[in-house]
């Protein structure tokens, strides 16, 4: 299994291209379970998810053809409309078939899903939502059973804001007969992505991005050309490598729009940044402590806390960071504190006071925003870290040793043990 080695010290400065979103592409290509017109897509980034996801496609019938920015997927007919659990174990977001599976031919069988280790990310608001719209929902040996003669418009109120819900069951009302309305929806931009995808595959969706989503239900979809924004996430992480490197980094191909939260939280910590339409230059400077809490969107993202927890380990003075989104992503704190960081847990809290450096260590990560943690501590720590485990890594970076090296970082993929 392989590894990644770093040795630590080294400023990085440069210039590295942003990828498209892993968390736009998947729910926009399960989206393509509802067309049988065929679609083209760019900016598809090259990650073990997005595999994990296509495989499962084709296995339901979709076409798909690779292309150098993207692929083209075409699904003619559902040939197999089950998600058996070897194909979801890895990853939760292919609990995102089953809303346009059950609306496309009115029967799904997906496994619950699996995915990283920090903790219960409940489905019950998917399948509460979905039996508003009327179909019949059965749990039997770990497999969600639904079915639907014709899914029908209604009005949902999710307890609590839902990504993939809201990405679910907007889906299976593009199809659904009469109106749906979605309240206490997610707000992310990877939300309001998908819904642009589906209008111009004919949907109509009016008000992705804000907490009522309405959507007229159609007849059916065509297919379309369409790009996927960039990942907000892989931006921000690398403008932490920045700051806590005191690098010098202009990040191509983002869009700062979507990352107004980590912006100002990064400038808090001392960074100067230079925002322009598509790119965002990030200078790092002494880093000061600064307190945070994730939220959902527009709130700082629960998939950059890890990332922030390594920067604030080697700030001047102390900080608190809450966790308000899982209530076990703090699996990180145990290997940071194994390269010299000093941090206290109290339930969601993370006390941290920062230290003048950490060290190299054997680490191992547990998840995929984990990995990157360890990988920016890597790359401050004195001496040599080697980051174990990082398959995680590869579901949601595409490449990124090879991007941290063209910008002067230290690091290399090598096979491992573990």
């Amino acid at each position: 299994m392989d590894k990644m080695i770093i040795q630590g010290g080294t400023s990085l400065n440069g210039e590295i291209q942003i990828s498209g979103a892993k968390n736009a592409a998947l729910p926009i290509l399960a989206a393509t379970l509802l067309s049988r017109g065929p679609n083209r897509l760019k900016n598809v980034p090259k990650l073990g998810d997005i595999t994990t996801l296509k495989r499962l496609l084709e296995k339901i019938g979709a076409n798909i053809s690779e292309e150098n920015d993207g692929c083209s997927i075409e699904v003619k007919s559902i040939e197999n409309n089950e998600a058996p659990y070897a194909w979801v174990k890895t990853m939760r977001a292919t609990i995102l078939v089953l809303g346009p599976l059950l609306a496309r031919c009115g029967e799904a069988h997906v496994s619950l899903p699996g995915g990283c280790a920090i903790g219960a990310r409940p489905i019950q608001l998917h399948l509460d939502g979905l039996e508003k719209m009327g179909a019949e929902i059965n749990i039997e040996h770990g497999m969600i059973h639904a079915k639907a003669t014709k899914l029908k418009g209604a009005v949902i109120h999710f307890e609590t804001q839902t990504v993939t819900g809201t990405e679910n069951l907007m889906m299976a009302a593009t199809l659904a007969e009469g109106t749906t309305t979605l309240g206490n929806a997610a707000c992310e931009p990877e939300i309001v992505d998908l819904a642009h995808f589906l209008n111009q595959c004919g949907a109509q969706i009016i008000g992705a991005g804000t907490e009522t989503i309405v959507i007229h239900g159609v007849k059916s979809l065509s297919g379309t050309n369409y790009e996927i924004m960039p990942d907000r996430i892989e931006a921000g992480t690398f403008m932490l490598a920045a700051s806590i490197t005191k690098g010098d980094l202009l990040l191509k191909k983002c869009n700062p729009a979507h990352m107004g939260s980590i912006i100002e939280k990064l400038k808090a910590t001392g960074s100067e940044i230079v925002i322009e339409k598509k790119s965002i230059r990030v200078i790092g400077k002494e880093i000061k402590a600064v307190d945070a809490k994730t939220l959902p969107y527009p709130g700082l993202p629960t998939d950059m806390q890890a990332q922030f927890m390594a920067l604030m380990s080697v700030s001047d003075g102390l900080s608190v960071v809450t966790e308000t989104i899982f209530e076990s992503r703090f699996t990180h704190c145990a290997e940071l504190q194994r390269m010299g960081a000093d941090i206290r847990l109290e339930g969601h809290h993370a006390v941290i006071k920062g230290v003048p450096h950490l060290s190299g260590a054997p680490v191992m990560a547990s998840d995929l925003r984990a990995s990157a943690c360890l990988i920016l501590a890597g790359l401050v720590a004195e001496g040599q870290t080697e980051v174990l485990r990082i398959y995680h890594l590869d579901r949601g970076y595409e490449s990124i040793e090879k991007k941290l090296s063209q910008v002067g970082a230290n690091i290399q993929r090598v096979k491992g043990d573990l």
